[in-house]
Order: C-alpha cells, then sequence, then structure tokens
C-alpha cells in the first residue's frame, strides 16, 4: 500500500507556514514503514530537533482506480480515520533553502499516525466535519473540512490522474493552523466531532 499525502490544503496553515496558497494540491508520500499504529508511542528521532504535530483526516481508498473523475470519487473510499503528519520542521526547512526533496523530514519511520478507521456514512457531511487535536488536555489544532482548499473528492481525481489508486491506500488530506513541536511527555489525543480517534503519547 502507499500513503499519498496532502500540504498546504488550509489556507491558515499555508500563512502560518509563509507558504504560498496553492493553485493546485501539493502532493508527497510517505512509505508503508511510517505508519504509527493502535496508539502505539511516538519516539522523538535523534537526527532533527523541531518534530511537529500535523493532525488530519485520512480516507482508505476501497478500489482500484485511475483517472476518476471528481463526480465519482466518493465511490473509492468508505471508511474516514484521523491521522498525523509528524514533519521535522528544522530538517524540512533545511532541505527546502537547498531545493532538495522533503522526503527525510516527512517521510520517516513512524511518521504517520493512523487511527482505526469507521464508516463514512456516520457523519453526516463529510465537507463539513470537525476535527482536533488535544496535547495534555489542551486543544492545539482544530479545523473543519468546509475550509479545505479542495475537498476529499477533488484531491481523489487529482492524485489518481498521477497514481493509480489500490484498495487499501492511504490519503491524508491536509492540516488545519496550530502546528507546533512536540516533546518528550506530551499525550496527544486525536477526536472527530468529539468522537476519540487517538491517545497516545511521546517518548
Amino acid at each position: 500500500m502507499k500513503i499519498l499525502c496532502i500540504g498546504r490544503n488550509y489556507v491558515d496553515h499555508a500563512t502560518e507556514l509563509n507558504n504560498p496558497v496553492p493553485a493546485e494540491p501539493v502532493i508527497f508520500s510517505k512509505p508503508d514503514t511510517a505508519l504509527l499504529r493502535n496508539n502505539d508511542p511516538f519516539f522523538l528521532p535523534d537526527f532533527a530537533n523541531d518534530f511537529h504535530h500535523e493532525v488530519e483526516i485520512v480516507v482508505r481508498i476501497n478500489k482500484l482506480g485511475k483517472n476518476i473523475e471528481e463526480r465519482f470519487a466518493h465511490r473509492y473510499y468508505e471508511e474516514i480515520s484521523l491521522g498525523i503528519d509528524f514533519t521535522a520542521r528544522d530538517l524540512q526547512d533545511q532541505l527546502k533553502k537547498k531545493g532538495l526533496p522533503w522526503e527525510k523530514s516527512k517521510a520517516f519511520d513512524h511518521s504517520a499516525v493512523i487511527s482505526k478507521f469507521v464508516n463514512k456514512d456516520q457523519f453526516p457531511d463529510l465537507n463539513n466535519l470537525n476535527f482536533r487535536l488535544d496535547i495534555n488536555h489542551e486543544t492545539r489544532q482544530k479545523g473543519n473540512t468546509a475550509d479545505m482548499i479542495f475537498s476529499i473528492d477533488q484531491l481523489i481525481a487529482h492524485v489518481s490522474k498521477y497514481f493509480t489508486l489500490k484498495i487499501g491506500d492511504y490519503l491524508y488530506t491536509g492540516t488545519p493552523a496550530g502546528v507546533s513541536p512536540v516533546k518528550i511527555g506530551d499525550r496527544l489525543q486525536g477526536f472527530i466531532e468529539n468522537e476519540a480517534f487517538f491517545d497516545f503519547e511521546v517518548k
């Protein structure tokens, strides 16, 4: 399986990092070794000093698709989840300044937290979905999918132009504003519409 991720999909997040608002989705990927499941702890790596949380709605692809039309995109996923795209921000900044790819700062082992998946039908409107990240019982990030620059269906249509989507692939749909560093001892709890989806610690 593959993990496709979308960057800068919320205007306020692009702005907080002094990035331009994209005219089309910014795509990057992570390998399956990036996954962190089952509320396992996130162990801070030693190759950087500034690891940021980025909470995101995630969808799991349920059928093979290529060049999918937006109007049919909803047929290609049945379940959603909540995830975190951990980013080594200081390393990413160094790579960007040199014009180099981001992979080392984005795709390292256990950088892709994934929660349980639930059927999308339990939510009345996927384009108006509230989600948030609490750290040590304080809300750090909160977002609503209505604020996405590109909707879930638009993202699926776009990425399928370049990558054949296969059963079991994950799509991380972007993070709202409020990203910040994590430190040892932090407890991270993620919620969609006040339902808990993950709860783990940084070690």
